[in-house]
């Protein structure tokens, strides 16, 4: 008896109208969350890699003399980690800057740009340190902005302000051309910093 009171109770209280709309925004969110967090775990697990892809272009080097397979290797090696890793890092840049306009409030385009870089740059520097550390720094913004925005909802986005930062990114193409610069610098006396400390450390070894 109590069952079937119980069951009557829920068929005259309880629609499938009703559970629809109510999961409607709830899947949107959902769905949402979910390919934002997807997201942000595949940029800050790239950026924060000291070498962000596995290329040995050096492998394709087929030269029959030893000197000149040696030029090629060093030519490779400087395509690979001085102009592609800095061209993919300032891809990451743009796409950080991206979230920003979209997530942030009342902010100019080129304040979003130097936050954007700023985390770009301390993720490298950290990524040569400690790849975990490099992790944690790329994380943090993108999941405040998740947590600001579950904590304020859209009233705290204004998508005229973003519109109107991206219109205005064109007016920025020297600062953009000088940020490109200096990630490719920052790369180049990275590698330098780390090719030195390698082989200290391996002459300390030699010794040992």
């Amino acid at each position: 008896m109590v069952f079937q009171y119980v069951l009557d109770l829920v068929k005259e209280s309880l629609s499938l109208e009703e559970a629809i709309q109510a999961a409607k925004p709830l899947l949107i969110f959902v769905i949402g969350m979910v390919v934002y967090s997807v997201f942000i775990f595949k940029f800050y697990r790239f950026l924060a890699k000291r070498d962000i892809f596995k290329l040995n272009l050096a492998e394709y080097s087929r030269s029959r003399w030893e000197d000149i397979k040696e030029i090629v290797v060093f030519l490779f090696y400087i395509l690979e980690h001085i102009i592609i890793f800095p061209l993919f890092t300032f891809f990451w840049f743009f796409v950080l800057s991206l979230l920003l306009i979209f997530l942030s409030k009342d902010q100019p385009a080129n304040m979003l740009f130097l936050f954007s870089m700023a985390i770009v740059a301390t993720t490298r520097i950290s990524a040569y340190y400690n790849e975990e550390l490099a992790k944690d720094v790329a994380k943090t913004l993108p999941l405040t902005l998740l947590g600001i925005f579950l904590i304020t909802g859209l009233s705290y986005f204004s998508l005229e302000s973003a519109l109107l930062a991206i219109k205005s990114i064109p007016l920025m193409w020297k600062t953009i051309i000088y940020y490109l610069l200096f990630i490719v610098s920052l790369e180049i006396v990275l590698r330098i910093l780390l090719f030195i400390y390698n082989n200290i450390k391996y002459k300390t070894f030699e010794e040992e």
